[in-house]
């Protein structure tokens, strides 16, 4: 058997520090488009759209510790993926905001170029464009 999907995307989940903060990142510097705010057992969920996938902000009710930051620190989930067709608009954005990149963009192999970067909590999030 395999999972048959309903959309052709899949969603995530973030647990953030502070709310505000992730929102200015994901929607005044990425562009994503803040759908909702639902609560959940667990704190408040704000969803936003890229595509046709979700990125879910969650403020929870009691603050976590913070993980491991970096992409080669710890197993599991280590960033998020998003593909873009106006990738130097983009970096230009983040730089204007102040973001530091961790790579900056550069042609990983032919015609395939991306960029890394951290947001407010230190998840790692990689843009990448196809020319």
């Amino acid at each position: 058997m395999s999972m048959k999907p309903a959309r052709r995307c899949i969603d995530i989940g973030i647990v953030v520090s502070n709310i505000a903060r992730s929102l200015r990142f994901y929607q005044g510097v990425l562009g994503l488009e803040k759908l909702e705010e639902v609560e959940v057992p667990f704190g408040r969920m704000y969803r936003l759209r890229f595509g046709e996938s979700f990125v879910k902000l969650v403020d929870p009710k009691e603050k976590p510790p913070a993980g491991t930051q970096g992409v080669a620190r710890v197993l599991g989930l280590r960033y998020l993926t998003f593909p873009v067709t106006n990738l130097d608009e983009v970096c230009a954005a983040c730089e204007a905001a102040g973001v530091i990149f961790d790579l900056p963009k550069r042609e990983l192999m032919p015609g395939v170029f991306i960029a890394m970067f951290q947001d407010p909590d230190g998840n790692v999030v990689e843009l990448v464009e196809r020319r």
